[in-house]
């Protein structure tokens, strides 16, 4: 026996694994990015991108990892959602999975499909495909998530380009909450925050009065959360 004590686990262990809830919206619509099965179980069924943990990472590692390997995408927010263990969740074996939400820039993130999914393409959160495993329960309890934190924190930004126009805010909004806003007090209460940056530039090419463009200042947000200053929408 070497020098470290081998050891016996006395009970079964469940293997783990991650999924990725990923969120954009595209077409004024909220979506979400599916990955087609390019291996079984469930061949052919659309699914959210995850896979396996690797005995050397974290669950945040695996998570970025599989993204990337299986739609080509890095560098988005992404966030541990909960952890799914339902005894007969996976046909393989025993398995745990920790899930994810993601936010993305939907115009700036061409997904491409790889590892082993054979496609990757989004869909409206409204209209899925039948699901493998039980994402539709992950894709439930992400959008819960979603629509509750988008109002008390600035997570929205994450969805929309660097600049963009007060309207463009307010739409994102309501197409995440699935519910019209009024446009005074919205406005009035995102301004007042003194997160919102005013830019010199306009909305370009639109058969109307071209509106002034805006950005989110990260820093000044961050300096005003560690004063005690609440995002409420």
């Amino acid at each position: 026996m070497s020098t470290q004590e081998q050891h016996c686990y006395r009970y079964p262990r469940p293997s783990l694994t991650v999924d990725c809830v990923v969120f954009g919206i595209r077409d004024s619509r909220l979506q979400l990015l599916l990955i087609q099965r390019a291996q079984p179980p469930f061949r052919g069924s659309w699914a959210l991108p995850g896979g396996f943990v690797d005995m050397h990472e974290t669950t945040d590692e695996a998570a970025r990892r599989e993204l990337e390997e299986e739609t080509g995408l890095t560098d988005i927010f992404l966030e541990q959602l909960y952890t799914f263990s339902g005894v007969d969740r996976d046909p393989r074996e025993r398995v745990v999975s920790v899930a994810y939400f993601a936010l993305v820039r939907a115009d700036a993130h061409a997904p491409a499909a790889a590892s082993d999914a054979a496609a990757a393409s989004w869909f409206d959160v409204g209209d899925l495909p039948e699901l493998a495993f039980d994402h539709h329960d992950i894709i439930s309890v992400a959008l819960q998530r979603l629509r509750g934190k988008i109002q008390y924190q600035p997570l929205g930004f994450e969805l929309l380009p660097e600049q963009f126009t007060l309207r463009e805010l307010q739409g994102l909004y309501e197409i995440v909450l699935g519910k019209e806003l009024d446009k005074r007090n919205f406005r009035r209460k995102l301004q007042s925050m003194g997160v919102l940056e005013e830019t010199d530039d306009f909305e370009q090419g639109v058969p109307r009065r071209p509106a002034r463009l805006y950005r989110f200042n990260r820093q000044r947000y961050h300096e005003l959360a560690e004063s005690g200053f609440e995002f409420e929408v």
